[in-house]
């Protein structure tokens, strides 16, 4: 039986056929606005494992640096917020260990699926999360605790190229010739024919040909809107992705099925389709808009210095049997060959609040 995606192939591919080729941050949103409505793609059954599904351990940590930026700012009524929390896997661990500290925080998830909302409600009942489609509907009268895992990275991009023409913007057009029935690959990148080069940062213009760099105004916006609501209210945030500590240039475009990598133009709604995350213009964003940027690091780095190495021999004490299992959840969380050096961390706090643990401190 034919599944939701093969509808959205079938429009998107009729809407190229009579209007044009469509920007790739519009392909992309809506391939993942289809993948993230029908699915749970978490796990081994699932399309890819986060660092929550891991470990118990990552979760402790984040929760652990939150509660602690919150006794030292003596902010006990700060609210819990996560965006794109998953199944709540992140949350429950946070929570529990946050709990330990005396906090016991209101929950507010940020989350468009409604699969996962349904996990999360189910796993975080005792909580009673409140749920919402955006930031824009936070609580605006008490300081945030805010974690992001891996949710930047499924935020709609814009890929710019420089040709012999200037500078273009990548659209995405159909690979086939009938919009009914497209080819195996239905849609093909291509550089549009608008110039783009008003749209380039000064310090990129005269880059070589073929250079090819991506921004993201969405997550840009989301990060502009949370730097701004902890420049007011107070509070704190890690986002955690995988990404650059500084611009890079070059497609990171990807799409994961089943653990593999797949043609993200192939099927559009049946893989993820993610990007790597700059975090230097994360940074800029919640900057601009008053909030303090503490730091960014390399996750493993980031992770050891929060003491997950030993919350790990600790766990293996307690349980000699799955000290197996355990060494190798750690090896994966922090190691360079696995997720250690790949995914990075950015840590905000408001003005006033205090410094965090685990990041060398990075001037406002």
């Amino acid at each position: 039986m034919a599944g939701p995606h093969d509808s959205l192939t079938g429009r998107l591919a009729r809407t190229i056929a009579h209007l044009g080729p469509i920007p790739l941050a519009q392909y992309m949103a809506e391939a993942n606005a289809h993948y993230y409505a029908h699915r749970d793609p978490l796990g081994v059954t699932g399309d890819f494992v986060t660092a929550p599904e891991i470990s118990q351990m990552f979760g402790e940590m984040l929760g652990g640096w939150l509660a602690d930026m919150a006794v030292r700012a003596g902010s006990h009524d700060a609210c819990y917020v996560e965006l794109g929390g998953g199944r709540g896997t992140l949350a429950r661990d946070a929570l529990r260990v946050m709990a330990g500290a005396g906090l016991r925080p209101e929950v507010h998830l940020v989350e468009a699926s409604p699969v996962l909302r349904e996990a999360q409600r189910s796993l975080l009942a005792e909580h009673a999360p409140v749920f919402h489609d955006s930031a824009a509907s936070l609580p605006e009268d008490r300081p945030l605790l805010i974690v992001a895992n891996e949710f930047f990275d499924a935020l709609p991009i814009r890929q710019l190229v420089r040709t012999p023409r200037g500078w273009r913007e990548m659209v995405v057009a159909l690979a086939g010739t009938d919009a009914d029935e497209p080819d195996a690959r239905s849609f093909v990148p291509v550089p549009g024919d608008r110039p783009m080069d008003s749209a380039i940062p000064p310090a990129r213009a005269d880059a070589p040909a073929d250079t090819l760099i991506e921004v993201c105004p969405a997550a840009s916006a989301i990060m502009h809107e949370l730097g701004g609501r902890l420049a007011r209210q107070g509070g704190a945030m890690l986002a955690l992705d995988y990404g650059h500590l500084q611009p890079f240039t070059g497609s990171s475009l990807q799409a994961v099925r089943a653990h593999r990598k797949v043609d993200p133009f192939t099927d559009p709604g049946a893989a993820d389709l993610t990007a790597h995350v700059d975090f230097a213009a994360l940074a800029d964003a919640a900057r601009a808009a008053g909030c303090r940027v503490d730091g960014m690091a390399q996750q493993g780095e980031f992770l050891l210095a929060l003491g997950i190495a030993q919350r790990a021999a600790a766990l293996a004490r307690a349980n000699p049997a799955s000290a197996g299992t355990v060494a190798e959840a750690l090896d994966r969380l922090v190691s360079a060959r696995a997720m250690g050096s790949l995914f990075k961390v950015l840590a905000l706090a408001a003005p006033g609040w205090p410094q965090g643990a685990g990041l060398a401190h990075a001037p406002s």
